[in-house]
């Protein structure tokens, strides 16, 4: 055996056992005629001295970090004990060592506060996932993974492989394409998830489904993106909305006992799209503070006589189509200078606006606004009211387009709250949203599209109003008065921390629906029978009711974490360019390959 124990496993109550270890040097103390070496694996680090003896033997052949060595030695009490390891009462007294191979010196440090950047440790990231902090992600990672499978078990589902060689169906993100040899030139595509395959097994009869799952999309990547990312993919039949939020509830609940020990006791919070978007500017809230957004619009359109803030030639609030503010407390007190870096981030291109109006609450119950030449001490009283501030407060205020001016007030709002540490990543709040739009609608083609995918059912009570409506738009602008603009989903999402962590719908299980869903999103009766054939068929041989839900498994496990990239939670993850620079992938391929796939490049 090359070794009798791990690096993290020996104890005081070991003390005196004769012992073989093995391991990589993590670093190496000369003490005058003694030296010490700390040994780690996997499992931990174990102190190890080298008597005279040895010492002299190691200045004759010296031993460097990261080098393989097996030590044969006893147990013995350490007298300067380190209590920031799990090992820390004990030592090895070393009778011999042999070194199972050398290692050239490392790029960087292997160890939490390294100094290598993302891009050499992405090089080397054989080297990266030695480091402590790297193997403690990996490991939450294997818990989260074993705790999912574990509930699923327990609660009747099984575990089916889907194909990774399917059809090409571009709807939603461009798919990964691989050409097929053996026909020539067609080719199969990567899934971006197992969607239909888990529809079919469920008219296959397996009522209760999962898969941990990779699935592929060529978007452009940022941290929480990647070209490859794993998901927690489940389908259950003869369900409603209702049973699906039960069980998969239950399974993040059991996620946090397993993976945290955090007892997440209270049923998650339910909410509703409109209600997302009308109190915090986006369909996947942080619900972790308050800052809720204050709509301004429609009492600057109303008169003060009637309880308005109807404002006397202020152009910036007139002339906009959406006037958003959030209450931020403790920061009546800014300078000139913050609230003019605050002006400066709302303007950058990410952002997108002209600038910042604001209030301040001063702790006295005094008000002092940057438009105070438009707006008296009373009307400025108003607008305190209407944004629910207090003493203390500062009233943060956007204008401009509708779209534009929600999605910037959102990002303020959590900007703030990180400058003030009310985002804390140890603190955790879920959240179910639902009630989504079926359908978004697209300008340029003028046409509607799926908001989730098209195999969403719509909710009960409004099946009838999507199979009795033609989706033709007439008039582009009047689009939103189109009955199908006003049918919801019979979808759900839910939300960690202002992170959206699963989604999923009850689908469509009726030919007639499905191919109503088709037309509407603009398909042909031939495109959808060539694109989806398949499942219009199976249909029509006893398809039940079902419905479920994906988790994303990388971006959870970051959460949990307490990570805001999924990057450092994949053993071999690609950079922002969708590169693995350690393998160096993609490349190009043999002049033959290319020959035997009957391929020709176009590098233009």
């Amino acid at each position: 055996m090359y070794r009798t124990h791990t690096c993290g496993e020996l104890r005081i109550t070991d003390i005196n056992t004769e012992i073989t270890l093995t391991g990589w040097i993590q670093t190496i103390r000369k003490f005058g005629s003694i030296t010490f070496i700390d040994l780690r694996d996997r499992y931990g680090i174990t102190q190890l001295l080298f008597n005279e003896k040895l010492t002299q033997s190691l200045d004759k052949n010296p031993l460097g970090r990261e080098f393989v060595l097996q030590v044969k030695g006893k147990v013995s009490e350490r007298s300067n004990k380190n209590k920031n390891i799990s090992t820390g009462d004990i030592e090895i007294l070393v009778s011999e060592f042999k070194v199972l191979n050398s290692s050239a010196i490392p790029p960087f440090t292997i160890q939490d506060d390294t100094d290598g950047g993302d891009d050499l440790r992405m090089k080397y990231r054989f080297l990266d996932l030695r480091r402590n902090a790297i193997k403690k992600n990996i490991e939450l990672r294997y818990a989260v993974s074993r705790a999912a499978r574990n509930y699923l078990h327990q609660n009747n589902f099984i575990d089916i492989e889907t194909p990774f060689l399917i059809k090409s169906t571009p709807e939603g993100a461009r798919d990964f394409v691989v050409p097929s040899r053996m026909n020539a030139g067609e080719f199969y595509a990567l899934p971006q998830s197992p969607q239909t395959f888990k529809q079919l097994l469920m008219v296959s009869g397996y009522d209760r489904y999962y898969q941990i799952v990779k699935c592929f999309r060529d978007e452009d990547l940022r941290a929480d993106r990647q070209p490859e990312f794993t998901q927690i993919d489940c389908e259950m039949a003869f369900v409603e909305q209702e049973d699906i939020l039960q069980m998969f509830e239950g399974m993040i609940k059991y996620i946090f006992k397993e993976v945290k020990n955090f007892e997440y006791a209270s049923p998650l919070e339910r909410m509703t799209w409109l209600d997302a978007l009308r109190n915090y500017g986006n369909d996947k809230p942080d619900t972790r503070f308050e800052m809720k957004l204050a709509n301004l619009k429609s009492p600057l359109q109303t008169s003060p006589d009637r309880g308005g803030l109807l404002s006397p030639g202020f152009k910036v609030f007139d002339e906009a189509e959406s006037v958003l503010a959030i209450s931020v407390s403790g920061c009546s007190d800014y300078s000139r200078k913050q609230t003019d870096e605050l002006t400066e981030w709302v303007k950058r291109p990410q952002i997108g606006m002209k600038g910042l109006a604001f209030i301040k609450h001063n702790t006295d119950g005094t008000l002092k606004s940057s438009f105070d030449k438009f707006f008296n001490e009373e009307q400025l009283k108003q607008f305190s009211a209407f944004c629910d501030s207090k003493p203390g407060d500062l009233i943060l205020i956007l204008a401009g387009k509708e779209e534009r001016t929600r999605k910037a007030i959102s990002e303020l709002r959590l900007y703030m709250a990180d400058r003030l540490g009310f985002r804390k990543p140890d603190e955790f709040k879920l959240l179910w949203i639902t009630d989504f739009p079926l359908f978004e609608y697209d300008e340029e083609n003028n046409r509607w599209v799926a908001r989730h995918h098209p195999f969403t059912s719509p909710k009960p009570e409004d099946i009838e109003v999507m199979i009795n409506n033609d989706p033709a738009i007439e008039n582009a602008e009047k689009y939103l008065e189109h009955p199908y603009a006003k049918i919801k989903a019979n979808a759900y999402d839910m939300v960690l921390n202002g992170n959206e962590i699963g989604g999923g719908s009850i689908r469509i299980y009726q030919r007639e629906l499905q191919e109503k869903m088709f037309a509407a999103l603009g398909m042909s009766k031939e495109e959808a029978q060539h694109k989806f054939g398949f499942l219009l068929g199976a249909f029509e041989y006893g398809a039940p009711p079902h419905g479920g839900i994906a988790f994303g498994f990388d971006r959870l496990c970051a959460i949990l974490g307490g990570s805001e990239s999924i990057r450092d939670f994949i053993a071999f993850p690609k950079n922002n360019s969708g590169r693995d620079v350690m393998i160096d992938a993609p490349s190009t391929i043999d002049e033959k390959q290319l020959e035997e796939l009957r391929i020709k490049l176009n590098l233009k």
